[in-house]
């Protein structure tokens, strides 16, 4: 089946990718507007984008027709702070999706513990295993009010009981229960069905020492 992008509606093309772009991580982003109000949001279409320097990247899609509160504030003063989310944090991430008006401070709506960051204004939710302070970067119009915000990573904190040895920068990932998203509204996954492929070396299937896949079914 071929679905032409080009002639499809926004919500048909929101479907497709949504649905098959997955499992996506979760950025539960903190900001504050140039008012001094404080907002809690999660965002999927989201992923790191490099390390020299540390870089990640968030789409932030219009809502009702204008721009979403986290893209406002992130636009207006460059600062944001990315929670990763684990189950327990779950419900609490979900809440913070409500459409709630713009002078709602989220936080306080989920009663979300924060401490507060080093290098940017925004807090950091105090339960979140993962929180990456960002500075804007760059950002690109990709479409009416849908921007792609690029962000440097200033500070990472994880909390102690993830730290597998802080000298090497050994992290426990599997430990860490995070939670994904998936398809349609609502839909979720949990990070617990973990397997491993080695990546092969060029030497070792020259060689006949690297798993060879079968050929794929068509």
């Amino acid at each position: 089946m071929r679905f032409d992008m080009n002639r499809l509606s926004g919500q048909e093309r929101y479907k497709i990718l949504a649905s098959t772009i997955v499992p996506r991580p979760i950025a539960w982003i903190t900001s504050i507007s140039a008012d001094g109000v404080r907002n809690a949001a999660p965002f999927s279409f989201f992923n790191m984008m490099g390390n020299t320097p540390p870089t990640v990247a968030i789409g932030l899609m219009p809502q009702d027709g204008r721009l979403k509160d986290t893209a406002a504030n992130i636009l207006a003063t460059g600062e944001f702070v990315i929670n990763l989310v684990d189950e327990q944090n779950a419900e609490a991430m979900n809440l913070t999706c409500i459409d709630a008006p713009a002078n709602i401070d989220e936080i306080d709506l989920a009663r979300l513990p924060v401490l507060p960051s080093e290098t940017v204004a925004p807090p950091r939710i105090a339960s979140a295993p993962v929180s990456m302070e960002c500075r804007m970067l760059s950002s690109v119009v990709t479409g009416p009010l849908q921007t792609i915000v690029v962000g440097l990573v200033n500070m990472v904190h994880i909390r102690d009981e993830f730290v597998l040895d802080a000298e090497r920068c050994y992290i426990d990932t599997p430990r860490l229960g995070l939670v994904a998203r998936m398809h349609g509204s609502g839909g979720y996954l949990r990070s617990g069905d973990y397997f491993q492929i080695d990546r092969p070396t060029w030497k070792e299937y020259t060689e006949g020492k690297a798993d060879r896949p079968k050929p794929s079914p068509v």
